[in-house]
Formats: C-alpha cells, structure tokens, sequence
C-alpha cells in the first residue's frame, strides 16, 4: 500500500504542478484592453461665419461708383474711395462687406445684389468666393 500512496502523491504533485505551470503560462498571453481615448482639454470652436471688419455705413460710398459702372459711364470710374475702403480684406471679407450694404440698402438704389456684388468686387480687384451667396 505504500506504495501505492506514493503514487497517488507522485500524480497529485504531478497534476498540481501541471495545474500551475499551465497557469502561468496562460498568464503571459494576456492582452490589456486599449486605453480610454483622450478628451481634448477645450472642445475644438466651430470656425465663425464671416463677418465684416469694416463700418457698412461707410460702404454707401460705393453707391456712385455702382451707379457710374451701371450706368456705363464713358472713362473709367475712381477706384476710390469705395475700393480703398475694402482693399485690405481678402475676398470672402470683402464679399461680405458688400454684400451685408447692398442687402441694407445703404447704397440708395434697388439693384440685382449678386450681379452689383460681383461688379463691385471685380472692378476693385477681388473676386466672388467659390459658392458664395449673398442671401
């Protein structure tokens, strides 16, 4: 019999030490999950509409030059002051600019905004931006 008791304890030990070897060896396969994605201290802003930099009341200077490129004036018209006044803004501001006068009215004539705004912005140099609508 003791020989059998030796056996059971050479199996049991056996088993045990198959029991954490497998442990341990499963134990090296593991794969921690991914951290959490990172939230940005400040929400990123959405970009502003564009807006005008310049006084639109001081826009009605345009007027007269509308009125002399409208009107097919013999010569050609002064630039200034009306395209002296939008001469620093990129086309999208100035755009604006003439676009927020010509919708006020303060320009004094009742005109086909997009086609006096593309006039106005053409004769001074700038263009329309792409997909840009005066509304």
């Amino acid at each position: 019999m003791a020989s059998s008791s030796k056996a059971v304890a050479t199996i049991a030990l056996l088993l045990s030490l198959n029991i954490v070897f497998s442990t341990t060896v499963s134990a090296n396969h593991y794969v921690p999950c991914p951290p959490p994605p990172k939230t940005p201290k400040h929400p990123p802003t959405p970009p502003a509409a564009a807006t005008c930099p310049k006084d639109t009341l001081k826009l009605g200077v345009c007027a007269n030059l509308l009125n002399d490129l409208v009107h097919l004036v013999v010569g050609t018209p002064p630039k200034t002051p009306c395209c002296s006044l939008i001469e620093g803004l990129v086309d999208l501001e100035a755009a604006v600019c003439l676009c927020t006068a010509l919708k006020a009215n303060v320009l004094g004539i009742n005109l086909n905004v997009p086609i006096s705004l593309s006039l106005l912005l053409n004769y001074c140099g700038k263009g329309v931006p792409a997909g840009f609508q005066c509304a």
